[in-house]
């Protein structure tokens, strides 16, 4: 649960990205690349080790609810697969940032209605699993679409705050109150220490490995931006200025999600192969978030198993399909 605590964004003084500063950029972008890759294939993928949270296990039917919300995702072209140098990453960022802080945005009311529908494809078996789930920004109520594909609705138990179960508001608040500076708030998340307490499971407290500051600042900024529904647009572009200060943050164009839609692959990768590259995906166009890749760079083995948990070139694929506030449960955006 720990890991799915939030924090927030900056630059109202931005040009306005119309659309030939845009094609500009990309031009730019695409001349200072001069690798290309193949996309990566279009395997099946799994679920990886992340935390999703289970809200009123005892409300009627087990109702289970799951954070992060997404904004809806747009369609996108199929854009050609090149790996860009530092400098073009750079650019590319800021680029995305200058689109995402002119988005439109309200705060929700009290009583709407955050809205998401994600896909996951695992690799070991192939599953795929669609979820359609709505959440109260209040955290009062909570639905779904069951498998019977009937929309359940259920009041929600006062969450625990210290056990981070924050209602949508509650984490809006949190993002709403992050430094709005890049430089400041790579700082905060590379130095938070929250993020070095120990994750509980049933009660029992389960201790991180320590990683370092550059890593950690990824992976608590890469969580933020999975906020889209209730992501402030300033702190959406703080966040891609404050990714383009780490020295190992890349990015890869023809990245496929979920739903085998190419963008633009936000990923770490510090000296030293890693077990597993990340991709966040973008739209290429809106800069939305439209999913996630992770890819095995060799066998992982956990707990002792001679059995290999996750093969080379195995890939855990997710897609935000939709996602947005609406009125009522069962509405979609």
């Amino acid at each position: 649960m720990d890991d799915l605590n939030l924090l927030q964004g900056l630059r109202a003084d931005a040009p306005e990205p119309d659309a030939a500063r845009l094609a500009a950029l990309r031009d730019r972008l695409t001349s200072a690349t001069a690798a290309t890759v193949t996309p990566p294939e279009r395997r099946r993928l799994w679920q990886p080790l992340a935390k999703r949270v289970l809200l009123a296990g005892t409300v009627a039917a087990g109702l289970a609810v799951a954070l992060p919300f997404t904004r809806p995702a747009d369609q996108t072209r199929p854009v050609p697969a090149v790996h860009t140098t530092r400098p073009g990453s750079v650019q590319l960022l800021e680029e995305a940032a200058l689109v995402a802080e002119r988005r439109p945005f309200r705060k929700p009311r009290p009583d709407q209605w955050v809205y998401t529908k994600t896909k996951d494809v695992q690799p070991v078996n192939g599953k795929t699993t669609i979820s359609e789930q709505w959440m109260r920004f209040d955290g009062k109520g909570a639905a779904l679409i069951g498998e019977d594909g009937e929309l359940q609705v259920s009041d929600l138990p006062q969450l625990d705050p210290g056990d981070d179960d924050l209602t949508p508001q509650q984490y809006y608040d949190k993002l709403a109150a992050l430094p709005t500076d890049p430089y400041k708030l790579l700082a905060h998340v590379a130095g938070d220490k929250h993020w070095l307490k120990p994750l509980m499971e049933d009660g029992v407290p389960i201790p991180r490995d320590p990683v370092p500051r550059d890593a950690q600042a990824f992976s608590v900024l890469t969580l933020y931006l999975g906020q889209g529904a209730i992501m402030p647009p300033k702190l959406e572009a703080t966040i891609y200025r404050a990714l383009a200060k780490i020295p190992a943050v890349k990015v890869e164009v023809g990245v496929l999600d979920a739903d085998d839609r190419p963008g633009i692959g936000v990923y770490y990768e510090p000296k030293g192969q890693q077990i597993t590259t990340r991709y966040f995906v973008l739209d290429p166009q809106t800069y939305r978030l439209l999913g996630q890749r992770t890819v095995w760079n060799r066998d992982e083995y956990l707990l002792g198993n001679p059995k290999p948990s996750a093969r080379k070139g195995s890939a855990w694929l997710r897609a935000d399909l939709a996602g947005g506030v609406v009125d009522r449960p069962g509405q979609i955006p």
